[in-house]
Parts: C-alpha cells; sequence; structure tokens
C-alpha cells in the first residue's frame, strides 16, 4: 500500500446533496461507505469536516455576527457533522470517534495528537471537529494541522471537480486540468487550492495534497491504492 495513514478532508456543503442546507442522509451515507471501503483497504484515516451546510463564520460576520463569535458558530457546526458522520460509520460497522479542538463534554473527547494518534492506531477512523480551536482559521487549515499532528503521508481533499485547473471547469469549457503541480508552481499561478495558512503548512512540512472528486464512487479508495486520480501537490 503505497500510503499507511492518511487524512480526508470534505467540505459541510458535500453533506447537504441535493438540499440547500442541512444534511442529507444519501449524502452522509455515500461519504461514510467511501470511507469504509478505504478503511477496508488497511489505512489509518482520519478526517475533517467543514461546517457550511449549518454555519459559514465568515458569512455570520456578513450578517451582522462578530466576526469571532461567528468562527465558534461555525465550530459547532463541523462537531454536528462530524457527529454525523461517526454515527452513520458506526452503523455500518465502522469504529469512529470524534475528537474536537473545543472541548464539549460529553458528546467528545479533547483534540490531542497523541489522543489521535492512538485511536488510529486502534483502527478507529478519527474525525477531528470543532476546527483548530480557534478563531480566524478556516477548516482547511485545520486539515493541513491535522494532518501534520497525526503524523499523516497524504493530504487528500475532497472536492465535486476532479481536481486542480487552471480555471474553474464549471464555468470555462476551456479549462485545463493539472496532474501534477509543485507548491511553487501552484503559488506562482495563484491556483486557488486551499486558503494560504493551509497550502503553506503542507509546503513547509513536505506534506503531498491530492484534490480530487470526491462524489465519484471508488475515487478516495482507487487513489490510496496508488491509481493516479486528481491532481497530486508536492514539493
Amino acid at each position: 500500500m503505497k500510503y499507511q495513514r492518511v487524512l480526508l478532508k470534505i467540505s459541510g456543503e458535500s453533506l447537504s446533496g441535493s438540499e440547500a442546507y442541512g444534511i442529507n442522509k444519501e449524502a452522509l451515507h455515500f461519504y461514510a461507505s467511501e470511507i469504509k471501503t478505504a478503511y477496508n483497504l488497511g489505512l489509518q484515516i482520519g478526517v475533517v469536516i467543514g461546517g457550511g451546510n449549518i454555519f459559514r463564520g465568515v458569512q455570520g460576520a456578513t450578517q451582522g455576527h462578530d466576526r469571532i463569535q461567528g468562527d465558534y458558530m461555525g465550530m459547532l457546526a463541523t462537531v454536528i457533522n462530524s457527529m454525523a458522520l461517526e454515527s452513520e460509520l458506526q452503523s455500518i460497522n465502522v469504529k469512529a470517534v470524534v475528537l474536537s479542538g473545543l472541548a464539549i463534554d460529553p458528546l467528545c473527547e479533547k483534540m490531542s495528537s497523541q489522543r489521535a494518534i492512538e485511536y488510529l492506531k486502534n483502527d478507529y477512523v478519527v474525525i477531528m471537529g470543532g476546527g483548530t480551536g480557534n478563531p480566524f482559521f478556516t477548516t482547511d487549515s485545520t486539515g493541513a494541522l491535522r494532518a501534520l499532528e497525526i503524523k499523516a503521508d497524504l493530504l487528500l481533499k475532497g472536492t465535486r471537480v476532479d481536481g486542480v485547473y487552471n480555471k474553474d471547469p464549471e464555468k470555462h469549457n476551456d479549462a485545463v486540468k493539472f496532474n501534477t503541480l509543485t507548491f511553487n508552481e501552484a503559488y506562482d499561478k495563484g491556483l486557488n487550492i486551499m486558503d494560504l495558512t493551509a497550502f503553506t503548512l503542507c509546503k513547509e512540512n513536505n506534506l503531498p495534497i491530492v484534490v480530487f472528486n470526491m462524489n465519484q464512487k471508488d475515487n478516495l479508495s482507487k487513489i490510496l491504492k496508488g491509481e493516479k486520480i486528481g491532481t497530486l501537490i508536492s514539493n
């Protein structure tokens, strides 16, 4: 197996499926099933989910909420999504646990690197909610930070497009896909892959990223088997 331990980052919006907001049961089951297929390969899997299907901190700031308060509300939204995924994974016989950047007793334990790695070694899918526990950080940054904390071999960013393009493929028919990129090439081209904090964390710590279409069945497990799917960004 090419990778032993990975971090999967998926957006909160993906859980809403065809609905405008909230958690769509079919979408939740699909993502849990995709994670189970990858889990059955014998890998250690960490997951970070956004909260945009429920509440986004930056959006809250435009609606009159204090930015700091809005970010904490967004972090709580990620905990709700994390708990939903935990429950769905458990229902299909996958051991799963939620660790949170915010201490929320008795719902979930506080995130720590040592605790997360211990669960991973004991065959749990570790879902890391609650953001970093601090305002002003996106869930992209959370994904990069948690990937480094658990010493992941790869950060997987699941999206609804099949990789990184020179421009938005949903708006431009002539968009060109990159199969591989270096971090410096991505910087130079001004490609919007992750926020700069997340991207720089990965670059400085030599953590490769694969951006791929999470909505395509079996893509996750194919990548973990070594198939060239999506876009690989590395040093």
